[in-house]
């Protein structure tokens, strides 16, 4: 007797500039951000942004670093693409918004550049403070987002 093999129907990709979203949650632990970074990068390359996955990896690791050293909670960090933007949130239940950045007193300090680094590196970023309501915790989401450069860069604004 022969069978014939059904084929397999799969979903078609998600096309390159419609919009989607990944969220990753973990716990105070620290192979979270770890974890994070390496969720993050396998997201970009399998929607072929890996040009993003760099300074998305090293701007996610610094907060995600953040939320499990001060938060002592849970975190989450989300992607979202809407073309040509990626936007990259982490929440943690800490609703304590990060200082302005301030250079460290002491130059070899080990800490204290995470503001610094979002500032140079990201293309857009912000945060708000999350108040506890009847849906759930409170906290606060960091967020930074990141274009896709898809042609020359702009001209330089004249002062």
């Amino acid at each position: 007797m022969r069978t014939e093999a059904t084929p397999h129907i799969h979903p078609t990709p998600i096309p390159f500039a419609a919009p989607w979203q990944y969220e990753l949650t973990f716990p105070c632990d620290p192979r979270g951000p770890r974890i994070a970074r390496t969720t993050l990068r396998a997201i970009l390359a399998a929607h072929h942004l890996a040009e993003l996955s760099y300074r998305a990896e090293l701007l996610a690791s610094e907060l995600a670093t953040n939320s499990v050293q001060h938060a002592k909670g849970p975190a989450a960090v989300r992607l979202q693409w809407l073309h040509p933007v990626l936007r990259v949130s982490v929440w943690d239940l800490s609703p304590d918004m990060p200082k302005p950045y301030a250079p460290p007193a002491n130059p070899d300090a080990e800490a204290g550049r995470g503001l610094a680094i979002l500032e140079l590196v990201a293309d857009r970023w912000g945060g708000c403070a999350i108040g506890e309501g009847p849906y759930g915790p409170g906290g606060k989401t960091i967020w930074f987002e990141l274009a896709l450069r898809t042609g020359p860069p702009p001209p330089a604004l004249a002062n």
